[in-house]
């Protein structure tokens, strides 16, 4: 299967988000020297925007490069938007990048063959009743960011391209709204102060053309991003100050979330779903609520995943920590009245059979538009084999939700034997796991069902382990593979430090390295050592690894680069 390109370059949004992880966030409250407040949108905005909820990107289709196939999706048909529609969204964001489908200057003109494409998906998503967001896609990245440097032949071909887009839809209902440039960046610039005044210059060239350009687009639903589509308070500010220039109460505004950067790519030991995870979701949604949804100016999440979250690489992001950043916010974006609308390149809908590819994380995902769902500590109970089996306690989080009983398979287990519950401790006892445990291969023996009064029910694995067993292993700089024996257990992350106890490895600011970069798990094998990984590493060095799994083990395991040469040893 052809590999799966990123909706955007890699690199760039690392470091972009490392920078942004790293920076402080600035207070929500009002300062002095804030700008004026904008005028609120029009209720037919706002209405709008809401009617919106929940929306779903065709990411990595026509947004793709060069073709709509280029990045492994097939061509869409009505069946998938049908599908889309079915499954309870409400509008579709329609990525599109546009530039490679461009001829020369002056005139820019966009091959009409595309544009018909693009066209008639939006027809076929209007038709089935679905709003649509139309965006200028990874122009963004392509040509737009060199504003800078080349100001007038960007200029120029932006207005030339937004001039053929309004054209083509002015007659478009009022269901089909635009967004003016999707994670506006800018290169060669001297900071923030001259990057919002960049993308202000481009927002106020954009709401010219489509207004000026008659039909429907007079008052179509317009919809401006803040810089990187970032919420940073600065981010917020500068767009509301735009908003008060344009006075048109026909705009709203767009942000991104891909979730506390550490947990969303598992760097720096951030492998749950923590307290500082939810609160930076909860800051970034109360500063976008603060600054604009108070102020009657209608937000749009225009996307949302986690950064890692692919089907083709399981396990950098534990499947129950997933579920609860999806529950958590579903929930609290529908409490500060944004509109979400979910990344999808492939990873969650199947768009050759049309399934979801993981149909209890969908269901999450579904359940968070309207209410809170109960979850525990864990979605995992390990039982070592090479010991008795005890009792079992996990944490429940009911999420004012009621705990209703536990279910394996057609039985209910009953209270008081097959489990306890004391506030939240939730206590299997012996009997039933071990009667679950059965033969005690190793793996998944069983999965009960949490139920709770409302939403989906929680998963719990009742899994057979013993510590993995690693090999010595022998190689070169381009990568190692260690033969691993799991035996039952799952990796969670990686600990890498030299002899002297300094961190090791491609994120030298922390011992734990990021998953996919430094190391993955993606077999039943191995662990795999990257060639970033050895690249970082200091000539003729030796590296202690510590492999920490789900179950609570740890292994520990010598690495020693010489030269061109690798070898991994277990004492």
């Amino acid at each position: 299967m052809r590999r799966r390109r990123p909706s955007r370059p890699r690199r760039r949004l690392t470091a972009l988000l490392l920078a942004i992880v790293l920076l402080p966030l600035l207070p929500a409250t009002a300062q002095a020297d804030d700008p004026p407040a904008p005028p609120p949108s029009a209720p037919a905005a706002r209405s709008t925007v809401a009617a919106m909820q929940p929306g779903w990107n065709l990411g990595n289709t026509y947004d793709a490069i060069p073709d709509e196939t280029s990045w492994g999706n097939p061509p869409v048909t009505r069946a998938l938007l049908k599908k889309v529609r079915s499954q309870g969204f409400k509008s579709i964001r329609l990525p599109v990048t546009w530039g490679i489908h461009q001829g020369s200057a002056p005139d820019y003109t966009i091959d009409p063959a595309w544009m018909a494409k693009v066209r008639q998906v939006a027809d076929m998503a209007l038709d089935e009743g679905l709003y649509v967001l139309l965006n200028m896609h990874h122009d963004s990245w392509m040509w737009v960011n060199n504003l800078s440097t080349d100001h007038d032949a960007v200029l120029a071909r932006y207005d030339a391209t937004w001039a053929q887009i309004a054209a083509e839809f002015r007659d478009e209902p009022p269901r089909l709204a635009f967004e003016s440039i999707n994670e506006p960046t800018f290169s060669g610039t001297s900071g923030d102060d001259e990057n919002y005044r960049l993308l202000a210059e481009l927002n106020r060239a954009f709401h010219t053309i489509v207004r000026d350009s008659g039909g429907e687009n007079t008052h179509r639903l317009l919809v401006l991003p803040t810089l990187y589509t970032n919420a940073d308070q600065g981010r917020l500010d500068a767009l509301a100050a735009e908003l008060s220039s344009l006075h048109d109460p026909m705009i709203a505004t767009t942000i991104h979330f891909y979730g506390w950067w550490p947990f969303s790519v598992n760097i720096a030991g951030y492998t749950r779903f923590d307290a500082t995870a939810e609160q930076d979701l909860t800051d970034t949604f109360d500063r976008a609520y603060n600054t604009l949804v108070a102020r009657g100016i209608p937000v749009i999440i225009g996307e949302y995943a986690l950064l890692a979250y692919d089907h083709n690489r399981p396990g950098i992001i534990e499947r129950g920590e997933q579920l609860k950043y999806f529950d958590f916010l579903g929930d609290y974006a529908r409490r500060r009245k944004l509109t979400t609308m979910l990344w999808d390149a492939g990873q969650f809908l199947n768009r050759e059979t049309l399934q979801w590819r993981d149909q209890e994380l969908f269901a999450q995902i579904k359940s968070s538009w309207t209410t809170r769902s109960g979850t525990a500590s864990s979605d995992t109970v390990f039982l070592a084999k090479s010991t008795a089996i005890t009792n079992q306690t996990l944490t429940l989080n009911t999420n004012s939700t009621d705990f209703q009983g536990l279910r394996h398979g057609s039985r209910n287990l009953v209270r008081g034997k097959d489990y306890t519950v004391s506030g939240d401790q939730l206590t299997l006892t012996a009997a039933t796991l071990s009667h679950l445990a059965g033969d005690r291969s190793y793996g998944v023996a069983a999965s009960l069902e949490a139920r709770f009064s409302r939403g989906v029910p929680w998963r719990i694995d009742v899994i057979t382990y013993d510590t993995p067993v690693l090999a010595n292993a022998s190689g070169d700089t381009t990568g190692l593979s260690v033969p691993t024996a799991f035996r039952g257990d799952r990796l969670a992350t990686m600990e890498a430090r030299y002899d002297d106890g300094s961190n090791a490895g491609p994120a030298s600011w922390t011992p734990y390295q990021q998953w996919d970069t430094a190391f993955s798990a993606y077999t039943d094998d191995s662990i795999k050592l990257t060639s970033e990984f050895f690249a970082s590493l200091k000539d003729d060095s030796r590296v202690t690894l510590t492999f920490h799994f789900w179950s609570g083990a740890s292994v520990t395991y010598h690495v020693t680069k010489s030269g061109s040469s690798v070898t991994g040893t277990t004492a």
